[in-house]
This record gives C-alpha cells, sequence and structure tokens, in this order.
C-alpha cells in the first residue's frame, strides 16, 4: 500500500501521492517507425516501459496503477499485430507473473471477458487468482476493455436486478453504477497519463474520469520510465482540485 512518500515539498497543489493512477501506453508503432523498425518492436519496448513503470509505481507509493494494454477496438487492426500483441500479453503474464507476485503486486483484470480465448482467459483468471491475497501495488489490466461498453454492461446487469426485484429502480444511483462497473471497489484514478502526444482518452475509464488530473506526455510509451512518471506526479501536485468546489484558499 501507500509507502508514505514524503510530498512536504509539493505546496500549493494536492497534497498527497495520487492514489491511483491511470496510462495510456500510446505510441510503441511510431517509437518502431522512427528507428526503421516494425511495429512488433515497437510493442516488445512497450513492455519493457510496463515493467519499469510498475516498478516505479510501487517504489513512490502508488496504490493503484491502471494500464490500457488493449481496447475493445484494437481488434480491428491487422491481424499479424494483433497476434503479435495476443503473444506479447502471454509471454508478459508467464514470464513477468511469479515476479509481480513476489513483490506483493495483486493483478486485477478489466474488460470483456466472454469473446475471449480460452487460453488467454485462464491466463488472466490465473493472474488474478495468485495475486489476490497480495497487499501492495494492486496493478489493473485493462484488456479487451471499452469505457462505453463498460458502462453499458453495468446498466444492463443494473437492469436486470431490477427485473428480477433485486433492486428498486428508485435506488439506482452513481454509486450503484460504480460498484457494477469493472472497476467496482477501486477508487477513481487521481491522475490519468497518455504518452505520444495524443490529447484524448479514447474511450478509456470514461465514468471513472468525471474529476481525474490528465498529463499529456509528449514521449512515446517505450521512452517511458521512472523519471517520466515522476514529471508527470510533479505537475499533478501543482493542481488545485477542487471537486466542482472551492478550496480553502479561495476567496468567498
Amino acid at each position: 500500500m501507500n509507502s508514505g512518500v514524503s510530498v512536504a515539498a509539493h505546496s500549493g497543489g494536492s497534497s498527497s501521492v495520487p492514489c491511483h493512477v491511470a496510462i495510456i501506453m500510446d505510441g510503441n508503432g511510431r517509437w518502431a517507425k522512427r528507428r526503421g523498425l516494425v511495429r512488433a518492436e515497437g510493442h516488445r519496448a512497450g513492455v519493457q516501459a510496463l515493467r519499469r513503470t510498475v516498478r516505479a509505481a510501487g517504489e513512490l507509493g502508488i496504490d493503484y496503477l491502471t494500464v490500457y494494454s488493449f481496447s475493445s477496438e484494437n481488434w480491428s487492426r491487422p491481424h499479424s499485430e494483433v497476434l503479435d500483441l495476443m503473444a506479447l500479453l502471454r509471454r508478459f503474464i508467464r514470464h513477468d507473473l511469479a515476479e509481480l507476485h513476489q513483490n506483493n503486486v495483486r493483478v486485477r483484470i478489466i474488460g470483456r471477458r466472454d469473446d475471449l480465448a480460452p487460453d488467454i482467459l485462464a491466463l488472466l483468471v490465473e493472474a488474478e487468482e495468485l495475486t489476490c491475497d497480495n497487499t501492495g501495488l494492486t496493478l489493473v489490466v485493462a484488456f479487451n476493455y471499452g469505457g462505453r461498453e463498460e458502462i453499458v454492461r453495468a446498466v444492463q446487469e443494473a437492469a436486470r436486478r431490477a427485473v428480477c426485484g433485486n433492486l428498486d429502480p428508485a435506488d439506482i444511483d452513481e454509486d450503484t453504477i460504480s460498484q457494477l462497473l469493472d472497476t467496482g471497489g477501486i477508487p477513481d484514478p487521481d491522475l490519468l497519463i497518455r504518452t505520444s502526444g495524443e490529447l484524448r482518452i479514447s474511450n478509456f475509464l470514461l465514468w471513472q474520469c468525471a474529476y481525474t488530473e490528465f498529463f499529456f506526455s509528449p514521449l512515446y510509451w517505450p521512452d517511458f520510465d521512472r523519471a517520466a512518471l515522476e514529471d508527470a506526479l510533479a505537475e499533478y501536485y501543482t493542481r488545485d482540485r477542487r471537486f466542482g468546489g472551492l478550496t480553502a484558499r479561495a476567496s468567498p
């Protein structure tokens, strides 16, 4: 859990290490293209960046790190690229799961599962079950994930419960929907980072990011490291998070 990293020097804005940081890991293909490499090499370098970032997040005292690994729209990419991404996922879980478990990292997967290949689904379930009792950083992997589709599934579940008489429609509120999302029980992100210079959130955590601070990095994801994460945190500490209200410093 949060290691209590000192933030005394961060005056004027947010006063503590963000509990939950979410990252859109973008720019693998462009990183590779600039180096005259195939896109697959960019994705492989992106896995290295993910390893660095998970390690740094734990050391910096972040409780939850959510990464956008594969969106529901990514299936439309060339078949060869999708196959390579699936192979990378398999290798990451098989090779890194033991280390994550040893480092007390809990893995949680969000996204639609009913249309996944059986071996992929089995690996995801294995990662969750092996690490379910860990108490350190929670690594939330958004896989086969889309924000709108997630909200639709939550609303459908609320409707099913209402039809069955287990939920009064009058009692459906924001908390009801939040708990029915894939992220139920996980606090909303304090900070969302997107790499590669793109200025959009691409159907990622749409409900959860209502009051999230955004940070857009010009770096391609394979170049992201602890220093880049610390740069994003330094910017976060300057933000005045009002959540629609006024701060104590604000004039009446």
